[in-house]
């Protein structure tokens, strides 16, 4: 049931460098596209004060998850919930903080939408969206190898693609947030932080 993914592996530190940064002490965290469950189970292990809600909308992904918190068994890794962040009924009504991992290039815009959204519905004034993945910097790919993935991308689903942070900070303005923070990260990927104003 288990799935593994070498990336995840390979970026959970460095994303749970900032994680420990700019999660609360206590913060109830709602993972959106929590896909195998590595970053939970990983984030769960080495942030004991937080509580992690996983959420995915594929059902493997979702088998996946649990048999990671069943092997864990830790209090703060909750049993996922199937969540589609396109969609405007999340079964989750408040969160301290948001953490969405490689999910804005892997899915149509209207996720992305979604996504700035339901965060705004669920944050209090102060709490915190982050997002991961590759990005595009008004226009610029930040490497050769991210506009070639963005390329790939498209040719599998042409509503997919590396999302403009020009885009981002648009729709983080019109649902109230903040753009806060832009951290670069290994393999040409960054870590966004945005933080809702009221």
């Amino acid at each position: 049931m288990k799935r593994r993914a070498p990336a995840a592996e390979r970026n959970r530190d460095p994303i749970l460098d900032i994680l420990r940064r700019v999660l609360p002490d206590g913060a109830f965290t709602l993972e959106i596209a929590s896909g195998s469950g590595q970053h939970t189970a990983h984030f769960a292990a080495h942030l004991p004060r937080v509580t992690f809600q996983p959420t995915d909308p594929d059902p493997d992904a979702l088998a996946s998850i649990d048999a990671y918190r069943a092997e864990l068994d830790l209090p703060n890794f909750l049993r996922p919930l199937r969540l589609d962040a396109s969609e405007d009924a999340w079964p989750v009504s408040r969160a301290d903080a948001v953490v969405c991992i490689n999910m804005i290039h892997i899915a149509p815009f209207r996720a992305c939408e979604g996504l700035f959204r339901g965060a705004a519905r669920i944050l209090p004034a102060g709490g915190v969206l982050f997002t991961y993945g590759p990005y595009r910097f008004s226009g610029a790919f930040t490497a050769p190898s991210n506009e070639a993935f963005d390329a790939s991308l498209r040719e599998r689903d042409p509503s997919w693609g590396v999302r403009d942070l020009d885009d981002l900070q648009r729709l983080a303005r019109q649902t109230g947030f903040v753009h806060e923070e832009t951290v670069p990260m290994p393999a040409n990927n960054h870590s966004l932080v945005f933080r809702k104003t009221a």
